[in-house]
């Protein structure tokens, strides 16, 4: 088992925390999970650039910065179908009508900031579909992981609830992933709404291969602020 993490500042989410998905991905990691599946919670925004204890719990982790209890998890997956695969032209077209183009709580999003470059950040702008669906087109960067996946799950989902003048963060997050793509691979995301009660919001993302292939998938609660 990692013996601690660190998340470096590139891969924020808010300007000074990481970005949730690709926390949960390292934190899967630590655990040997973040292909085969695991479910994490975060309990405080996750510090950048911070070293953070790993400790056993139970049957999984807690992650420690400090005295802080910073997020834990199990060994896991998640439930039910994934999100339906879309094509990859009605992505690339959905896109065009990324909400976060003109209304962003965090513009700097390692996955979904427009103020982000290429190679910088994932830059995968989910925009709406029926049925209260979201569907990206993303291209797979050279230093893809299973991380990056559970990263560029995160936000698709985000945006299916998250309205102007209602942002959201991500509270917990179970994921598997079936394969890696490589770099360069031209993929889609699609999230959608499963439920909402009271502040939060249960939301599914998959991934998938332009050719319709599933790599993976979540299920996450998301946390109205």
């Amino acid at each position: 088992m990692t013996e601690q993490i660190v998340i470096g500042s590139r891969f924020n989410g808010p300007p000074e925390s990481g970005n949730g998905g690709y926390t949960a991905g390292l934190i899967a990691r630590a655990l040997a999970a973040e292909r085969t599946g695991a479910v994490v919670t975060l309990r405080t925004p996750p510090p950048l650039d911070t070293p953070m204890r790993i400790d056993p719990a139970g049957h999984g982790i807690a992650v420690h910065a400090g005295a802080e209890l910073v997020a834990e998890a199990t060994a896991d997956g998640p439930d039910g179908e994934p999100v339906p695969a879309v094509p990859y032209g009605d992505a690339v077209r959905a896109a065009t009508g990324y909400p976060g183009f003109a209304d962003h709580p965090f513009p700097t999003c390692y996955v979904c900031g427009p103020r982000r470059t290429t190679g910088d950040g994932l830059r995968i702008f989910p925009g709406p579909l029926p049925g209260g669906r979201t569907a990206a087109p993303w291209t797979v960067p050279a230093d893809v992981s299973a991380v990056t996946l559970w990263a560029a799950l995160d936000c698709p989902g985000g945006w299916a609830i998250i309205a102007p003048g209602r942002p959201y963060v991500l509270g917990r997050m179970a994921a598997r992933v079936h394969a890696v793509p490589p770099g360069g691979a031209r993929c889609v995301v699609t999230g959608v709404v499963a439920g909402v009660e009271g502040r939060k919001a249960t939301v599914r993302s998959a991934l998938y291969a332009e050719d319709g292939t599933l790599l993976a998938l979540a299920r996450s609660t998301w946390i109205s602020i």
